[in-house]
């Protein structure tokens, strides 16, 4: 067994990275930490992502599904803003449900897809 500490980062993969870096930064509001020819280094408080340019076609979930996807928490507050904010800016909402229960992760989940139709979820957790 490896006794890990934490998350170092994870990956997203694009197929764009201005584009990215642009949606990302200005529209969702991630900050940028630094840059490369083929990836941009991001943060949401003290965790890391990178998104990283794929040579290969993006395609993680058929349609509108949502299994495949990358979640962060939010507020109650932030998430009811979140969504009108996403809405006006015309990002499309692909589901918006509350779990409770036995769910893992219990709340409300609101879905979209970044430029690369990679499936991002804000999560409000209903537990403290």
């Amino acid at each position: 067994m490896i006794k890990m500490k934490g998350l170092t980062h994870f990956t997203i993969p694009v197929s764009d990275l201005k584009r990215s870096k642009d949606f990302y930064l200005n529209t969702i509001g991630f900050d940028f930490v630094r840059e490369n020819k083929h990836m941009v280094f991001c943060k949401n408080q003290d965790d890391y992502f990178v998104l990283t340019h794929s040579k290969n076609k993006i395609d993680p979930n058929p349609g509108d599904e949502n299994d495949i996807h990358t979640a962060f928490y939010v507020d109650a507050d932030e998430y009811d803003r979140a969504k009108k904010y996403l809405i006006d800016k015309g990002v499309k909402v692909i589901l918006d449900e509350e779990r409770h229960g036995d769910a893992t992760f219990t709340g409300r989940s609101l879905y979209f897809h970044d430029p690369d139709r990679n499936v991002i979820e804000l999560h409000d957790s209903d537990k403290d």
